[in-house]
């Protein structure tokens, strides 16, 4: 049982901070990649889709990402969506290909940004704790239940600790990486 409890608990701490860095690949630097696109839908024949299900999606260069629909007439819909997305963009069409400049921050908006990372990693480290208090509260009922001795409960306690710590100092060195590239000029 012992072994399975710590098992599930530092999978579902990987999950956390697989989460966490899903979410702040999301906040956007200065820098284009081709993520930011993921969560535009497009209206392909009267379903939404997303943007990378009807075009290619790529980087040409730093600043820009390159989006080429595979069918002509999607040129229009997939620009508009885009632009609708609500993510400050201001893509410009040239031929079949779609443009997507990066807009340069200005330093309040990465103070804000800054702000979001913060929040985000503390939200990451809610999630951890909690897997922490489920996975003693497991370990409780088992000694309630006479299924494991007590030294045995302590020892498992002091191990989730440590995994917590260890993935609480992984989501620290996360967000000092995603402050360090958001403040950068």
């Amino acid at each position: 049982m012992i072994p399975e409890l710590r098992k599930t608990t530092e999978a579902k701490m990987n999950k956390s901070i697989e989460a966490l860095k899903a979410d702040l690949g999301k906040v956007r630097t200065g820098r284009a990649h081709t993520g930011l696109l993921d969560h535009v839908q497009v209206d392909y024949y009267g379903s939404m889709v997303p943007v990378a299900q009807v075009a290619n999606v790529t980087l040409i260069d730093a600043r820009t990402i390159g989006v080429q629909p595979w069918e002509k007439p999607m040129v229009a819909k997939v620009e508009k969506a885009i632009r609708d997305a609500d993510l400050g963009l201001n893509p410009a069409s040239q031929g079949d290909i779609i443009r997507v400049p990066m807009p340069p921050l200005t330093e309040e908006r990465r103070r804000d940004l800054t702000k979001v990372v913060k929040q985000e990693g503390e939200n990451a480290k809610v999630a951890i704790r909690n897997l922490r208090r489920d996975a003693n509260n497991a370990l409780k009922d088992a000694l309630k239940k006479k299924e494991i001795a007590e030294d045995e409960e302590r020892r498992t306690q002091d191990e989730i600790q440590k995994l917590t710590d260890r993935f609480v100092a992984e989501v620290d060195k996360l967000l000092a990486e995603k402050e360090k590239d958001l403040m950068a000029v």
